[in-house]
């Protein structure tokens, strides 16, 4: 049985869509993304939209030390090069799938040092799942925040070790990851920017999910930008009337985030390997993300 919070995360992802994710694709992906990588299961296209190439990069899998735990990262850079802005980026429910990796590729192609970490390693394998109800339920729901935190906080400590520049730190995340940028502007003071793309921003309080984006927007450390559709009836629009209101009483790392909806788009509209995709919103949010960051000292 679903609760509350989780029935709201299946409704964002696949809003009047069966919950069947259809064949599953477990195709390795070691060459491009190092061991422990697969293709994710999900309603998918043929391809990614988008093919960003690791020329000129350093990019595969690492393992941060997180208080003893090996936790499983793709990370992507300049090859050779030191002193690097960073990235965290926070991946959908599925986990760090090809389409997240490439996006890593997209940040380390601009300059960045971009580390995707595997935030559900502990509690199971999101990507053996083929069915979005039982991977909520079985999974995503047992992460707590305080744990997504602390992993965070081990990049951010991986990344200073190799190559990043910590004092230029931002975040961006999807869907479930979006949700957790507004958490980790409130929660590391090193946060210079954050973009969070359709990331949930209300829900009932719970011992994992104690908080949610708009209980701390006002006290944010970095200013966060928010891409979100117009038709996405998972994230109704007056919720993020809520967070505007919050936001408007805050600090002023709160009172510089902004918004952007696009009023056509659905639930997911950045991610061009599933139906949802729209390119000209997912092209003016990139670019959005990429100067917002550049704006807020990230870049």
């Amino acid at each position: 049985m679903l609760n509350d919070n989780q029935t709201q995360d299946l409704q964002a992802l696949l809003p009047g869509q069966s919950t069947e994710l259809g064949a599953t694709r477990r195709t390795a992906l070691k060459a491009a993304l190092g061991v422990g990588y697969a293709a994710a299961t999900m309603p998918i296209m043929a391809q990614t939209a988008i093919k960003t190439p690791a020329d000129g990069l350093t990019a595969g899998e690492v393992t941060i030390d997180v208080n003893g735990f090996k936790m499983p990262a793709y990370r992507a850079a300049p090859a050779g090069k030191t002193g690097l802005p960073v990235v965290l980026v926070l991946s959908e429910i599925f986990g760090v799938h090809e389409y997240i990796a490439d996006t890593a590729r997209r940040f380390a192609q601009a300059g960045y040092l971009a580390i995707a970490p595997e935030l559900f390693v502990r509690q199971g394998d999101a990507q053996s799942y083929g069915e979005i109800a039982k991977l909520i339920a079985e999974v995503v729901s047992k992460v707590p925040d305080a744990q997504v935190m602390g992993d965070l906080d081990a990049a951010v400590k991986w990344a200073a070790a190799n190559g990043g520049d910590t004092r230029k730190l931002g975040v961006t995340g999807f869907c479930w990851g979006g949700r957790h940028v507004w958490l980790y502007a409130a929660h590391n003071p090193a946060v210079k920017a954050g973009v969070a793309w359709y990331g949930r921003l209300v829900g009932q309080a719970s011992e994992l999910n104690p908080k949610h984006p708009v209980d701390v927007a006002a006290g944010l450390h970095g200013p966060v930008l928010g891409l979100y559709g117009g038709a996405d009836t998972g994230i109704p629009l007056d919720t993020i009337d809520k967070m505007k209101a919050a936001l408007a009483t805050g600090n002023a790392a709160a009172k510089a985030s902004t918004f952007v909806v696009y009023p056509e788009a659905p639930h997911a509209f950045h991610a061009d390997y599933r139906p949802s995709y729209r390119k000209e919103p997912a092209e003016d949010g990139w670019k959005r993300a990429t100067a917002w960051f550049k704006q807020h000292g990230v870049a």
